[in-house]
């Protein structure tokens, strides 16, 4: 059945007002893209709605009328999730910025999806409270996105990532329903766990509208630390024997050579250029523990043939500290107009074994590639710095990609640990899962989603896929490039 543009424009100006209608070139250019790197389509229209009421309504007309929706907050996502494919509408839900309550009884806090999740760690630390999840995008990407993505982050070694603190939501369902699911309980075993399927599902299976989320007691005090090492297996066995020393650090972050010489040239933090790997390790909790755990740290450092261990003595000291961690991916997309971060994770025992294998695989394409990631658990961001308005070199960088996404694999970990499946990823999504799995996920979507409204062609193919399809569905994904806007 055709798309009856005409017909749709007007509904959805009578459901939402036709002031937050926009679906002039500009505004439908501005919402063509995310933070995907090489990728972007063209959507029907954005859309403001400002109740869960209008949001069911819209999705009733794009059941009624057989036009896809696809939720979006910041546009931060790397990997294609809100990219509005076959004419989607855009729902956006980034003004709905609201942090609602915060309950320091249950120690909870209630939030629209649009909330800045570095606003809501502002707010909250005030009250003396945590919401440990911390992305390497907390200062722009929104907590609805966040909690689609399962977003993790700096703090994912001891803290977990987003769906160890989503107690409870409020969503509007791909057949027009509200639902509500979950609360303020520490503790509900009542039924399937519907929140959990929802955390991470990328937009596929409803639009979040409230988020109940947990907080914990802020800790007494932290202390940060940077440690140089001469060689990456230096910098390995020290996050092996930190663990071993029972002892769980908030944060252990880790750069390589290529990153931290792109990280100085552009903050100037006194870096040395020659280190071939940098630890970022923070300790947090109760001050009597703490300080004798930074000294443990740094002992274990300096066995593990440290060049340099650099202890914050002040907040302001630790920030500084921070910053090299934290500027990393800015520092490396100034290097080449395009950069690809990627998302993959193994066991951290084999860090050391990716990291080499992904320079293998770099040289032999001749890719630059720096990385950076969260040593601790094991998730690693190699970013392949190119230029999509070469051909030739951009290829090269995208057959980089797919071999350290099959690296990951078979050294028995993910294709992302953080960033989602969205519409890059999918092509390899069953190789990792299996068949039973990809045909469980398809079955859950048919049920809930019949019409396959919402977010349609993200995380898998509803129909089985051919053998011998995969080098045509990347093919598939890169006619959606548009390099003018990336």
């Amino acid at each position: 059945m055709a798309m009856n543009t005409p017909l749709i424009q007007k509904r959805l100006k009578e459901i939402v007002g036709s002031e937050n209608v926009l679906d002039t070139p500009e505004a439908r250019i501005a919402f063509s893209y995310d933070a995907t790197a090489g990728l972007s389509s063209m959507p029907l229209a954005a859309i403001r709605p400002s109740s869960a009421e209008q949001i069911s309504a819209i999705v009733s007309l794009a059941n009624e009328e057989r036009f896809p929706l696809v939720a979006r907050g910041s546009g931060t996502g790397l990997s294609g999730g809100a990219l509005p494919l076959n004419n989607a509408v855009v729902v956006l839900m980034n003004h709905w910025n609201h942090i609602l309550e915060i309950d320091e009884e249950n120690l909870t806090v209630t939030v629209e999806p649009g909330v800045i999740t570095g606003q809501l760690h502002q707010t909250v630390e005030k009250r003396g409270l945590l919401y440990p999840p911390d992305p390497g995008s907390s200062t722009i990407c929104t907590l609805g996105g966040n909690v689609a993505e399962n977003a993790g982050g700096l703090r994912g070694l001891k803290y977990g990532v987003t769906k160890n603190y989503v107690l409870g939501m409020q969503v509007v369902l791909p057949t027009g329903e509200i639902l509500n699911t979950g609360g303020k309980m520490v503790k509900d075993v009542a039924g399937y766990n519907l929140k959990d399927i929802l955390v991470g599902s990328e937009g596929t299976l409803g639009i979040l509208t409230r988020i109940i989320l947990r907080l914990i007691p802020k800790p007494e005090t932290s202390r940060t630390l940077l440690a140089f090492f001469p060689t990456m297996n230096d910098a390995a066995k020290t996050v092996s024997a930190i663990i071993a020393a029972k002892i769980t650090p908030a944060m252990l972050e880790f750069l390589d050579n290529t990153t931290i010489r792109c990280v100085e040239d552009y903050a100037h933090l006194g870096l040395p250029i020659d280190a071939a790997a940098m630890l970022l390790v923070e300790v947090d909790g109760r001050n009597a523990i703490i300080e004798e755990d930074a000294l443990l740290v740094t002992d274990i450092c300096n066995k593990n043939n440290a060049t340099s261990v650099k202890m914050a003595a002040t907040e302001q000291e630790s920030i500084k500290l921070k910053a090299a961690r934290r500027s990393a991916f800015t520092s490396l997309a100034r290097v080449k107009p395009t950069t690809i971060m990627e998302d993959v994770g193994v066991p951290r025992s084999r860090l050391p074994e990716l990291v080499a294998r992904i320079n293998e695989i770099a040289r032999k394409h001749d890719v630059m590639i720096g990385n950076f990631g969260h040593a601790g658990d094991g998730n690693l961001h190699p970013n392949y710095l190119t230029d999509s308005r070469n051909k030739e070199e951009y290829a090269r960088a995208e057959k980089t990609v797919f071999e350290v996404e099959e690296t990951a694999i078979n050294l028995g970990g993910t294709i992302t640990g953080e960033h989602g499946i969205g519409l890059y990823k999918k092509p390899l999504l069953e190789k990792m899962v299996g068949s039973p799995a990809i045909q469980m996920m398809r079955t859950l979507k048919t049920m809930m989603d019949p019409n396959n409204i919402m977010n349609p062609g993200k995380i898998f193919e509803l129909k089985p896929r051919c053998e011998g399809r995969l080098p045509q569905e990347r093919e598939q994904i890169k006619k959606f490039e548009d390099v003018a806007w990336i």
